[in-house]
């Protein structure tokens, strides 16, 4: 391995930026690494696009921060940046935490990508940006065969899969018609032509739907907006942030529950997750109880609740948020297979909205539009359908019937969705028998190292990182996550180099 060893990143978003951040905190020895992203939002990806300063990440700059081991990474850079333009921006009025525009968040991601490959190339490493994506894959002898659209094919000692998450879905059909919006990034352009008294449906409840929301208000719209969906359910709302660390519901905990066992039940975590609870002081019930009575509430009516509970010195909310995204990805990979269909039916989509929350001040304007009366939100959707002079008719299960001038869509692709761009690249992997399709979406990874899996077996060689690996792991998205299984990944890799090469030196001598 004189040469070095070469890596091939697939994608060049958020998740490539913590990958490569964690390889050039390395010592390894030099080699060449390529990354391909043919879109024009490189590092910043689809999320963090330049877009409108109305748009804010949903978390504190803690939890943004994409260097391994350094939580103040992000805050750091972001105060160097208030000290250069000369204000301190974003802090939420209600929580007093802060929340930095998303297009801010995407500077973060540029510079800390082009540090980490500056480092790289001071160490003698060989880096390519390539402006095309990948549309094959395939395994030759000890080397990976990334093949673009071009028909050019690359071969790397690693390849690593960071291919983002999808577009939103066109649920209803009506990409194409006159005044639907199919998606709705980035906004400032999206939605500059909705006209100040249209009035504004927008398909789905999540984060993005709120992101329309927000823009919307901060444009001058002075229209009413319904926001529909099948159930109704809102983002919760981020509590006042509160110190603390998991003593019980801990990744160490539960690789020692799960030694010599091959999977745990649904009461053993329970039990942990009790003792969390407990010595929190902490109300498990009151938890459970908000999750189970997310359809039962009035939409409206859990915002203003939640909203009054910004300040509460209850720690429930706060532990299930911070226990989710830290130890999620360990605890699901163990658990029985009709307990993760269970919990897929029956509750992820409520935990997600517990657990990915929204700015309070964000959760503020929607209330401030609602008793304005230009917001409604209806839940059982049922029908949009274009009507031939123009606008769209809107039906939904409770009885409403009205006409709405724009329908912007806010249909989040599924986590477990593989993007329609990386289907081909996907597809290929599948035919060459060297990755596998996840029943509950994405594709099989080994869940210490991250390495594509076919038949129970690891590839060495392939690696997925982000949304691919669905399935496999329950939280897959959120930057905390991607910091940690990048190091898993370049870990895994150095020390895989590291065995090749010194198996190489062996056999040179044993030649000579």
């Amino acid at each position: 391995m004189s040469r070095g060893f070469s890596i091939g990143v697939v994608g060049g978003g958020a998740a490539a930026v913590c990958l490569i951040d964690a390889l050039s905190r390395t010592h390894s020895e030099p080699g060449s690494l390529t990354v391909f992203e043919p879109s024009p939002h490189l590092w910043r990806g689809r999320a963090y696009q330049v877009d409108t300063e109305t748009l804010k990440v949903n978390a504190t700059p803690d939890d943004m921060s994409v260097r391994h081991g350094d939580l103040q990474h992000f805050e750091n850079w972001l105060e160097t940046r208030d000290r250069v333009i000369g204000i301190r921006a974003s802090v939420d009025h209600r929580s007093g935490s802060r929340f930095a525009p998303r297009t801010v968040y995407g500077e973060y991601l540029e510079q800390t990508a082009y540090a980490a490959l500056g480092e790289l190339r001071r160490r003698g490493w060989r880096v390519d940006l390539v402006g095309e994506g990948v549309s094959s894959a395939g395994r030759a002898a000890n080397r990976v065969l990334l093949r673009t659209g071009n028909g050019r094919a690359r071969a790397f000692d690693y390849a690593i899969l960071c291919v983002g998450g999808d577009s939103p879905k066109d649920v209803y059909g009506l990409s194409g018609t006159p005044g639907f919006v199919a998606d709705p990034y980035p906004v400032v352009s999206r939605l500059a032509d909705v006209g100040e008294q249209d009035h504004v449906a927008v398909i789905g409840s999540g984060l993005t739907a709120i992101d329309i929301i927000l823009s919307l208000a901060a444009q001058g719209h002075q229209g009413r907006i319904s926001l529909l969906s099948r159930r109704g359910v809102l983002p919760g709302v981020r509590q006042k942030a509160v110190p603390f660390e998991l003593r019980h519901f801990t990744p160490q905990r539960m690789e020692t529950l799960a030694v010599g066992r091959p999977e745990l039940t649904l009461d053993e975590i329970a039990a942990v997750m009790r003792a969390e609870f407990r010595d929190a002081g902490a109300d498990l019930d009151a938890v459970v109880s908000e999750i189970i009575r997310v359809d039962l509430e009035d939409p409206v009516d859990r915002l203003r609740r939640q909203i009054h509970e910004v300040d509460s010195p209850h720690m429930g909310l706060r532990i299930l948020q911070r226990a989710v995204p830290e130890t999620g990805p360990d605890v699901w990979p163990r658990l029985r297979e009709q307990d993760k269909v269970q919990l897929l039916r029956a509750h992820y989509r409520t935990i997600m909205s517990l657990c990915c929350p929204m700015p309070p001040g964000s959760a503020g304007v929607l209330l401030e539009l609602v008793d304005a009366g230009r917001l409604d939100i209806a839940a059982g959707l049922q029908s949009i359908t274009p009507r031939a002079e123009g606008g769209f008719d809107v039906l939904t299960a409770e009885g409403a019937d009205f006409t709405a001038d724009r329908v912007v869509n806010a249909v989040n692709a599924s986590e477990g969705r593989i993007p329609t761009s990386a289907a081909p690249l996907v597809t290929s992997l599948m035919r060459s028998r060297v990755a596998s399709r996840h029943p509950h979406g994405g594709l099989h990874i080994a869940r210490p190292t991250s390495q594509l899996t076919a038949n129970g077996r690891p590839d060495p060689r392939l690696y997925g990182l982000g949304n691919i690996a669905a399935g496999s792991l329950f939280f897959t998205f959120g930057i905390p996550s991607l910091v940690d299984r990048s190091q898993d990944i370049v870990s895994t890799v150095l020390q895989h180099a590291e065995t090749v090469r010194a198996a190489d030196t062996e056999n040179v001598l044993l030649t000579v």
